[in-house]
């Protein structure tokens, strides 16, 4: 599936970086399907401060996964500017690290060789990188699992590795992709206070892609709601709670008002994307993109 750069039309207003460590200025992602042009991502502009956690939630289908990839270099051919410390994003950055929904620790190396590696492929020395990745194995919270195998961990447990892993490379920001999608309820809310955690000690900028509205309300300073396709900023919903975070909050008043005003604003999307796939049901043959 091709892209295909298209001519630049009207949109959102342009973003102010101002000091914003990551900045995405009127984005645009076109596919070329065999029947037709699809838009994945609509002219998204929006910021990112140093430190700050940001995620981008919507409905199935919005260019939630496009947009990671174009952020994290993996996409390219869009329209628009991605900067990062005011350098174009034009492929894999030094500055961006990634954690991806898939699992994705090597199955024959240990927990301490994982996370490592990265720091073995920069030419780190020995004692040098495997201090390092004890560090942040300790910061995940995996102390005594250092020469354990991933098949004697826990899916939890290994994305924990490899967090550990993309942080040890000391990233400016790192990128997840709903890391959590395939734990249990219990589990991501646990793993969300580790990962809030990891963030105030790293002083760490994040930005997080989820379909789950209570990890996003848990975890960020701000959420940015995506319409149904194509993909545009619907709502950047400041999240007014007091850190440091836990899981705790989850059961208050506030956290409730939260999840509710962006229930309301996904229900309407997600509606439209569900009359949408029941027209093709209906109607074959009007394909489509988007993650």
């Amino acid at each position: 599936m091709s892209v295909v750069p298209m001519p630049r039309m009207g949109g959102v207003a342009k973003s102010q970086p101002g000091d914003a460590i990551l900045a995405v200025d009127d984005l645009v992602m076109r596919f070329h399907t065999p029947d037709d042009v699809v838009t994945a991502v609509d002219h998204v502009s929006f910021t990112v401060a140093p430190g700050e956690f940001l995620s981008v939630i919507g409905p199935s289908g919005c260019g939630k996964s496009t947009l990671f990839n174009a952020v994290g270099g993996l996409l390219t051919g869009y329209e628009g500017r991605i900067t990062v410390a005011g350098e174009r994003v034009s492929g894999p950055h030094r500055a961006i690290g990634m954690v991806f929904q898939e699992e994705s620790t090597f199955p024959w190396r240990t927990v301490i060789d994982n996370v490592a590696f990265p720091l073995e492929i920069a030419g780190m020395s020995k004692a040098a990188r495997l201090e390092r990745a004890r560090h942040f194995v300790s910061l995940v919270g995996l102390n005594g699992f250092e020469k354990r195998y991933p098949a004697e961990l826990s899916g939890g447990m290994r994305q924990r590795v490899s967090m550990a892993r993309t942080l040890a490379s000391e990233p400016k920001i790192l990128l997840m992709d709903e890391p959590f999608a395939a734990l249990d309820e219990q589990t991501r809310l646990l793993l969300g206070d580790k990962v809030l955690q990891i963030q105030q000690d790293l002083k760490q900028t994040m930005l997080l892609i989820t379909h789950n509205i209570t990890e996003a309300v848990q975890m960020s300073d701000r959420v940015l709601v995506m319409t149904y396709r194509p993909g545009k900023v619907k709502r950047i919903v400041p999240i007014d709670l007091p850190r440091p975070r836990t899981s705790d909050v989850v059961g208050s008043e506030a956290f409730g008002r939260y999840v509710a005003q962006i229930w309301a604003d996904l229900r309407e999307e997600a509606s439209r994307g569900l009359q949408e796939s029941e027209a093709r049901v209906l109607h074959p043959g009007t394909g489509g993109h988007g993650g």
